[in-house]
């Protein structure tokens, strides 16, 4: 018997409704005036809710902002898990990042309008600390995934170690790609610069980093 998706129902519906407009609205005033000088009351207002069902779907003000942020920490240890049998660690994010860039896609930097996103990011605090936490968090799920995939005993470095380096190219080429638009270079442009920083960064590491956690079956 072939199953089938579960149908969403009509409560299910509005409830996703309900939390894609608030943070539609908030992002959008966000944009136009910056983080910190909006607040939630004015969100809940403009939104048409009130100021408990906006904390109801977003906990903290910040999370109306990052309002994707668990897929974005989880997005490299998912493509470790899902892996290709002969495919490495590095194989599975370097070539996700590959196959995201030749797609211009919004996970490469590359989307019109990031720059707007980012600049309301550079000049909120409280932003940029979330911002980091973020940066950490998907390196710490990254390490725990390479753990689990390895069968790394407790206190060996190397699932940190690669987690780190990965994450750390990954936003390095992200940052570069959102500036190159910024500054208004062709999305070409800085595809072609964000494949060649990936090619280097290659050339730049041992044969044990690019194999690490290579799954079997191939």
């Amino acid at each position: 018997m072939v199953g089938t998706a579960p149908t969403e129902g009509r409560r299910e519906r509005k409830k996703r409704e309900t939390r894609e407009r608030i943070s539609d609205v908030a992002t959008g005033m966000f944009l136009e005036r910056g983080f910190d000088a909006v607040t939630v009351a004015e969100i809940a207002e403009a939104a048409d809710v009130s100021v408990n069902t906006v904390y109801n779907y977003f906990p903290a003000k910040e999370d109306l902002f990052f309002d994707r942020e668990e897929e974005m920490v989880d997005r490299p240890a998912r493509a470790v898990r899902d892996r290709e049998p002969g495919e490495s660690a590095a194989d599975a994010i370097l070539g996700g990042m590959r196959r995201d860039i030749r797609d211009r896609s919004l996970y490469a930097g590359m989307m019109e309008g990031y720059d707007d996103f980012m600049r309301v990011v550079r000049e909120s605090p409280a932003l940029i600390a979330r911002l980091m936490m973020m940066q950490q968090r998907t390196a710490d799920r990254l390490r725990v995934t390479l753990q689990e995939e390895t069968g790394a005993e407790p206190g060996d470095p190397l699932p940190e170690l690669v987690a780190s380096q990965l994450v750390h190219v990954s936003n390095v080429v992200f940052r570069a790609a959102v500036r190159g638009i910024a500054e208004g270079r062709s999305k070409d442009e800085v595809a072609r610069e964000s494949l060649a920083k990936l090619d280097a960064f290659e050339t730049l590491t041992t044969d044990a980093f690019l194999n690490y956690a290579t799954r079997a079956g191939r």
